[in-house]
């Protein structure tokens, strides 16, 4: 059967989350008073402590008198705060069964029937209890939550559907093993399964979270791009900029988003490798490991197994057809070239 191509093909994300908010608090008084955190900007004098080569080494002495110096944001609580608040809200949509772009009509035709017929059987329930759990757990909080004595997960559902709120306790929550949860986890993800699903068009969370880091210790915001460092420490521009909203620090909507994501448990050899989940990417890469887990020459990878999926073939299992919806709840660009 030939191989029906669009390539116009684009699908807008499904879970639309704001920037986080960082607060400083106390835990006694966490859900009473919370201040804005602010950056804080500090000049540095660094050592050499790159590694060099042996000719390098002759001239180490020299470099050591040369020092690092370096102006970077930094973001810390209080002196009376042991607890970092982050919030931000979470949008879910549906419609995933529709391209926002598709210049096609029997591709679209061919791709909606399979989506509704995933839909019909799946529901997105596990899809809805992987994002739940990840939601619950705080692993959108990154590097705040290393070294956390405490971590609170406070949902609630507010903008037109019916009231509920959730508690819980990101510690108890695993988070690298999806296979169980507890009711109220399942009660959440049941909620973001019926939206993707289309039984209700959109579900908008407000997430309030609490990690007890310490009294006055650092916290971490997100970091801005800077494409040159070496010629920032020239001109005396700083060297590492933190991101804030207006002058409250925060953390990126895509970096949020990406915690949220990560669901993916079923790339080839995860059982093996020991890398737990990674977020959902068309090629599973994950740049801080510098690899791609869904290499293309496996037909792992979401371009192989999306176009078998659209034409109405019946992949492998239903891993891969979770993995396909994932990503499309991701969003992107995915049109082929004729």
């Amino acid at each position: 059967m030939a191989k029906i191509k669009a390539s116009v093909l684009a699908f807008e994300k499904k879970l639309v989350p704001s920037d986080g908010f960082f607060y400083g608090t106390t835990w006694e008084k966490r859900n009473v008073k919370a201040d804005a955190l602010h950056l804080q900007e500090k000049s540095v004098r660094g050592t050499i402590s790159n590694r060099i080569n042996e000719k390098d080494s002759l001239k180490l002495n020299a470099k050591v008198e040369s020092p690092n110096l370096q102006r970077v944001d930094s973001c810390a609580l209080g002196q009376e705060h042991d607890t970092l608040k982050l919030t931000f809200t979470l949008k879910v949509l549906s419609g995933v069964q529709t391209p926002s772009a598709c210049n096609n009509n029997e591709f679209q035709g061919n791709y909606r029937k399979a989506a509704e017929e995933y839909i019909a059987a799946e529901k997105f329930t596990e899809l809805g209890r992987r994002y739940a759990a990840n939601i619950a757990g705080g692993r959108f909080f990154w590097r705040n939550r290393v070294g956390a004595e405490k971590i609170e997960v406070q949902v609630k559902i507010i903008g037109g559907a019916a009231a509920c709120e959730w508690t819980f306790d990101g510690k108890a929550i695993g988070m690298r093993d999806f296979s169980q949860v507890s009711a109220d986890v399942a009660s959440l993800g049941t909620g973001i399964a019926q939206t993707l699903s289309g039984e209700r068009e959109f579900l908008l969370l407000e997430i309030n979270a609490f990690a007890l880091v310490g009294k006055a210790q650092d916290v971490y915001p997100s970091e801005e791009l800077v494409l040159d460092k070496s010629k920032g420490q020239q001109s005396g521009k700083k060297s590492k900029i933190l991101y804030s909203i207006g002058e409250v620090a925060g953390m990126h909507s895509q970096k949020v988003g990406n915690a949220l994501r990560t669901i993916d448990t079923w790339y080839p050899g995860a059982d093996e490798l020991m890398v737990g989940p990674i977020a959902v990417e068309p090629y599973g890469a994950v740049t801080n490991l510098g690899k791609a887990f869904r290499n293309p020459k496996e037909k792992a990878d979401f371009y192989t197994l999306f176009d078998a999926f659209a034409q109405g073939e019946k992949l492998a299992d239903k891993n891969a057809e979770h993995y396909v919806m994932a990503v499309l709840v991701r969003g992107g660009v995915f049109g082929e070239k004729e």
